[in-house]
């Protein structure tokens, strides 16, 4: 049995599986090509997956329940981050880790040879398979686009437990609906959280539960590590944290922002004493034109491409002006307003939208989300500039270092 996901979903290939009693082994793979029209959550998904073109999962059956799931090629790190939890040092040297990962199912592998070795007990290994199994569903049945092949055949073994198709599948799929109520504040199990506004956490909340947040949003932790760590369900952790970065004290930012090629200059210094212009907008061409004739006139100006990116990236650069275009993909101009509008970093840093219509109706949704003002396309140098010079007076910058 095999196919494309856009003919059949995961949720009926399961249950086909369930109702037919099989034994043998179903392997899903992502495939995303240009052609393909893809959701809005599964766009963001894609996007925020590492290697995502080359993204896939086995899920392992025995008479149709199932016995365990692996996420790809697993370099044991999924259940280290589980062992992390019940804090426990394995003690394996790396050649052993090096030949474990040789094998066909290697966490499987791993697991045994913990149990084997009294590392682990029965109950520990039931309980990471159990999380394991549940968060590779949870990314199979987010999926839409892709292809899977299940082939029959005899069963993974040695078997620890086996796990009913059916409660599964009806609580997951509960949990991805919940998630997806969850966006556009949180869009990946692979976004990192980092603490944003340090200052409003500690009057707002209790010592110890900024404590922990400190400890947890180090921006190197991604959520789906969190919930291996603190071993709960994604979407437990996803909800928790949820009312802080809806006030703007957390922000989740790609896994790929880290790394990312924008240049983002550090605080403090002469180059600071310059009012600093962020424009984010996905045509290049408006940005280079923006960033040409800001910095022309002695203004730090930094463009940004991908509205996604560049909402993580605002917290670091700390604009004194924002300039937001309004129609764009993944996320649109309002949506970005509304958001920095909730957190108190941003709540009085002008925000400039810029639309290539001239309507009444974008000026009043603009106004009503926090907008500043708005500027139409095309704009020429003088209108920008006299945009710009009405809501930030350069010469107060001058000699005065950002805070």
């Amino acid at each position: 049995m095999q196919g494309n996901l856009n003919e059949i979903d995961i949720r009926s290939i399961l249950q086909l599986i369930a109702l037919g009693q099989r034994t043998g082994q179903l392997l899903v793979e992502a495939g995303f090509h240009k052609q393909d029209n893809l959701s809005q959550d599964e766009t963001l998904r894609h996007r925020h997956s590492k290697n995502s073109r080359k993204k896939s999962w086995f899920v392992f059956f025995l008479n149709g329940q199932i016995i365990y799931c692996q996420a790809g090629e697993s370099n044991l790190s999924r259940i280290d981050d589980y062992l992390r939890h019940y804090r426990i040092d394995t003690g394996l040297e790396q050649k052993q880790h090096t030949s474990l990962a040789t094998q066909n199912v290697p966490e499987y592998g791993y697991l045994w040879t913990l149990l084997e070795r009294s590392i682990i007990s029965p109950k520990t290994a039931h309980s990471i398979i159990h999380r394991l199994v549940q968060e590779t569903l949870f990314d199979l049945l987010s999926l839409h686009q892709g292809s899977f092949t299940f082939r029959q055949g005899a069963a993974l073994a040695p078997q620890l437990t086996s796990l009913e198709i059916a409660p599964l599948v009806a609580r997951i799929t509960q949990q991805v609906q919940e998630w997806k109520r969850l966006y556009p504040q949180i869009q990946s199990p692979e976004q990192l959280p980092v603490l944003a506004d340090t200052t409003e956490l500690r009057s707002s909340l209790p010592e110890a539960t900024v404590n922990k947040l400190q400890h947890w949003a180090d921006g190197k932790t991604s959520l789906r590590q969190l919930s291996r760590y603190l071993n709960r369900d994604l979407l437990t952790v996803a909800k928790a944290i949820y009312p802080y970065v809806l006030q703007g004290w957390l922000q989740l930012v790609d896994s790929a922002t880290t790394n990312s090629k924008t240049f983002i200059p550090e605080l403090g210094g002469e180059e600071n004493h310059r009012p600093r212009i962020v424009c984010i907008d996905d045509t290049t061409t408006i940005c280079e034109a923006v960033e040409s004739i800001l910095k022309l006139h002695g203004y730090e100006a930094i463009a940004l491409t991908q509205p996604l990116e560049a909402l993580g990236l605002l917290f670091q650069l700390r604009p004194d002006l924002i300039l937001c275009d309004i129609a764009m993909p993944e996320l649109d101009g309002y949506e970005i307003c509304n958001m920095l509008r909730h957190s108190t970093a941003f709540r009085l840093v002008p925000i400039i939208m810029l639309t290539g219509k001239d309507g009444f109706i974008d000026r009043v949704r603009a106004r009503m989300v926090g907008a500043t003002d708005y500027l139409t396309k095309p704009f020429d140098d003088s209108e920008l500039l006299m945009l710009v010079e009405k809501y930030v007076n350069y010469k107060s910058f001058m000699g005065t270092p950002k805070k």
